[in-house]
């Protein structure tokens, strides 16, 4: 199992903070690199409790699908969107919000395993670790940006 964990300060409140994040639309703006769309589910607006997303995107020159379900929310301190179908034997990725002096602080922790056994292990230590850090550090830039222009 790979644990990547990222912590991010925002100049925001909370509840902002919290919000955007669950925003599919955001997440298309915030994705436009990998060309993501939002192709079942809740496509649009701000997914909630036990809804899924069905994701499509360019990822390291392949085009796949993830599926995912919000399995857990407590707004606005936490929420957990964890694969239900796509590429890998299991993801699931949890967001931390914390508000102090009117900085929020946000952190992500992401686990997953990679199929394929071996091959899978190795194209993860020299591809996929990095792509997914890459990836969730420029949505993290994105949701910063956005909340304090």
């Amino acid at each position: 199992m790979t644990t990547i964990q990222l912590d991010t300060e925002i100049h925001t409140s909370i509840e902002k903070a919290f919000n955007l994040s669950l925003d599919i639309d955001f997440h298309k703006k915030s994705a436009a690199q990998t060309n993501e769309e939002a192709i079942a589910g809740v496509t649009s607006g701000i997914i909630k409790l036990n809804e899924t997303v069905t994701w499509r995107g360019k990822h390291l020159g392949i085009v796949l699908t993830h599926k995912s379900i919000i399995s857990a929310l407590e707004h606005p301190y936490h929420f957990i969107d964890e694969m239900v179908q796509g590429q890998f034997k299991s993801f699931k990725h949890r967001h931390y919000f914390e508000e102090k002096n009117g900085v929020v602080h946000m952190k992500d922790i992401i686990t997953y395993t990679t199929p394929y056994g071996i091959l899978g292990k190795l194209l993860d230590v020299l591809f996929i670790k990095n792509h997914m850090t890459q990836f969730i550090t420029h949505r993290n830039l994105a949701l910063k940006n956005e909340l304090e222009a």
